[in-house]
This record gives structure tokens, sequence and C-alpha cells, in this order.
């Protein structure tokens, strides 16, 4: 997803408790004058609970207009920040549409009108991300514009442009996302191993210890106990969640992993179809043709994670335009011959990258690595299991969380039997 593009974690960036909506109000639109809204809930007022936000009863697709209130902050910021014939065009001639994907931020695409000429090097076109509500802190933030700031001079991400509590400006990049089912390519798979091999052997100025992944987990966790649905459908669902005993779960979960070896890295934590680009212009013989994008989870976190992680985005289609907005096959998880593929141009990469070879036997590492991969695997299922709760309560997009949450748990369960 991109979707599940929110800073956390002590490595790189810190979750922090959702607070009332008191930043993202762009995209906001009032049910009662528009029946098709994109938007969020009616805010909440000082220690009002929030109205149930899953945007259940808008089953017909989604809204791809910008309205008003947005084009005009959209256009302040673009102003302020990239300077040059920003500063000269009104918000009429100021070009602004949705890109679609995400389920934590909102996407805009802002350009230049074509009769605008350039005054210096300013950008023509820039990517606009507003961070979803359960994003905004400023320590989280700071931590990840630094993050972004690092990988975009290292030449490993797009470039920034500016930096605001509610979002920030990016480089737009000419290119398409990954499909969910290109995943599966040999050749898009052999490349995503090479570049995630590349991430993790990159030296960050954070927090050395693998603290993301559980104290994310238990962060979570501590909130969705303490969570109260009010529609009918959500309470359903909600108690079917909490059914699967979470607390228990997560201590069988930690107990296995504990038991599971796996080197820290840093990790992006988040690789899949739609933090892959596909870049345009290449030649159809480079081996280059993928960037990873959307560091907002990276952290110093267990190689196996990030691996799993990816393994289980095979699963999920997030482009479905119905109602709850994604499919999942589980049939769909890499097999023992993918995986192997995958594993064995991680290695290839991190070995060239260590000027050595494998010093154990091959086929020993590659099964361990196999066993160490989808256990980890199991965490994915249940991270993004409570995050989708959470999103349910406060998110403004429109997405089916709780039965996504609901599907990664079943998911979870399926794969323990096999690698528990």
């Amino acid at each position: 997803m991109e979707a599940k593009a929110l800073c956390k974690g002590d490595g790189a960036c810190n979750a922090v408790t959702p607070e009332p909506r008191r930043l993202l109000t762009i995209g906001a639109r009032d049910r009662s004058s528009n029946p098709t809204p994109r938007g969020e809930e009616p805010h909440a007022n000082g220690g009002e609970e929030y109205e149930d936000s899953e945007a259940e009863q808008y089953r017909d697709g989604r809204s791809e207009e910008v309205d008003w209130e947005t084009k005009l902050q959209s256009y302040t910021w673009c102003k302020e920040f990239l300077a040059g014939s920003w500063k000269l065009i009104t918000v009429e001639e100021f070009q602004i549409s949705v890109i679609s994907g995400g389920l934590s931020n909102l996407l805009y695409l802002c350009s230049l009108p074509d009769h605008v000429l350039s005054v210096g090097d300013e950008p023509r076109q820039v990517l606009l991300r507003v961070y979803g509500a359960i994003l905004q802190g400023v320590d989280s933030l700071i931590l990840e514009s630094v993050m972004f700031a690092v990988l975009a001079e290292r030449a490993l991400g797009p470039r920034l442009y500016g930096v605001f509590p509610q979002g920030r400006l990016e480089q737009y990049i000419p290119s398409r996302r990954l499909l969910t089912e290109e995943l599966a390519f040999p050749d898009f798979s052999a490349e995503i191993a090479v570049k995630m091999s590349r991430f993790h052997g990159m030296v960050m100025p954070f927090n050395k210890e693998p603290k993301w992944l559980f104290e994310t987990i238990d962060r979570y966790l501590k909130q969705i106990m303490g969570l109260t649905f009010t529609r009918e459908t959500h309470v359903k669902k909600f108690n079917k969640l909490k059914s699967f005993n979470l607390p228990a779960e997560l201590a069988s979960l930690r107990s296995l992993l504990e038991a599971t070896r796996s080197p820290v890295v840093f990790c992006h934590n988040d690789v899949q179809e739609g933090n892959i680009l596909y870049l345009a212009g290449q030649d159809p013989s480079s081996t280059e043709k993928l960037m990873l994008i959307d560091f907002e989870y990276s952290s110093y976190n267990y190689r196996g994670f990030d691996i799993g992680n990816h393994f289980c985005e095979w699963m999920y289609d997030y482009t479905y335009d119905q109602w709850p907005f994604f499919k999942a096959s589980m049939e769909k998880y890499p097999n023992r011959q993918q995986q192997l593929h995958f594993i064995r141009h991680y290695l290839s990469e991190y070995s060239g990258n260590k000027g050595d070879s494998m010093h154990e036997d091959q086929t020993k590492i590659e099964d361990e690595m196999i066993i160490e991969i989808n256990r980890y695997a199991l965490a994915s299922h249940y991270l993004w299991a409570l995050w989708a709760i959470l999103q349910a309560k406060i998110s403004t997009i429109e997405f089916g969380y709780l039965d996504y949450a609901l599907y990664r748990l079943e998911a979870y369960f399926e794969q323990k039997r096999i690698f528990a």
C-alpha cells in the first residue's frame, strides 16, 4: 500500500498516539452537502470521542475530485516553498490532481501551467504528500524528514523540496507504481531483492537498537484495547477481531521470534508494490528499472521482517475500486522456489558489497533464511492488522480497514500453522 506510509519507530520515526484531527483538514468535505466525499468525519472537539470514520457507506468508489480548500492550501505550500514561477501564478492557474493509492497519506500532483515559463531551476511538477491523522507529531516528522533528505542525497530516493507539519513536497519522478502481480515477475523480484540488500547495507544516523517492531506493536495494541465503535457493522467486525485474543497471541509471537535468529539492519519496513516505482524511459536491458520510495516506516529492524513483509504483500491488491478497496489471495504468497529466487539475489548483492563470498554452506544459509523470513512474516500480519484497526477509527481515507485487519489475522493463523 503505499498505503501504510506512516512515521514510527525509535530507529527512525516514532509513532505518536493519534490526536484529534487538528491538522489534517485538507480533503475534508461536508457530507450533508456532498453525497460522495473523499474525506473525513467532522473534527472531534476537545475530549469528545471520534466518530467512526470508516467510510463504509461509500461502496460505489472513491471520489477523485480536489475540493477548493485543498487546492488553496496546496497552492499556498507550493508558492511559499518552491518560489520561482510558483509565486507568479494565481490559484486559478495552479494545477492539482489526485494520485491514486495511499491508505495513510493523501497524494497530489501539483503542476505549473504550460504557458508559464520557469524562472530558475524550480521544478515544474511536484508530488504533494499530506500525512494521515495517525502520523502527525513533531518528533516523528523531524526524524522522518531527516531520513528522507539523507536518502535523497544518496540518490536512493526522490528529492525533498519542502517540509511542513501537515506533509511535504517531493520530486515528481515520471514513473508508475508496480502492480501487485508484478512483484512475482522474476526480473522485478530479483531487482527488488538487490535494492533491499543495498538498503540493508546502509549506515544511518538513527538508533541502532531494533525497537521499532515490538514497541510499535505494543503501542498499537494498548490503544486498540481502549477503542470502541458505534456503527453496528464495525462493532461486529471489531468483536470478531478481539475474539482472536490479541494480547495472548502477541506473547506467542514474541516467544517464537525471540527463538529465531535475524540480523538487525536498516529496514524499509514497507516494501510493497505501491512503494516501488517503475521508472519511465529506462533501457529495456537495464537492471535499474525500479526505485524504492516512501521511507516513513524505515528504521533499524530485523532483516526477516523486511523480507517477510514484502512476501506478504504479494497477496494484497490495493487498486480495487469497489468496497472494501482491496483484494486478497493467500495462494499468491511466494512459494519456495520464488522465495529462493529472491534470497539468492539478495545474498549475491550483499556478498558483493562486503567484498567476500559465502563461507557457510549456501543451502544451509538459504534454508535458515526461509525459516527466518516466514516466521517474521507473521509479525507483518499481526502489525498491519493492528494498524488497520486504528486506521478504521481515525482515517480519512475510504478503505475497508476492519475487513483488511480480519484478513491479515486469518493469514497470520494460516501461516503460523505452517511455519511456527
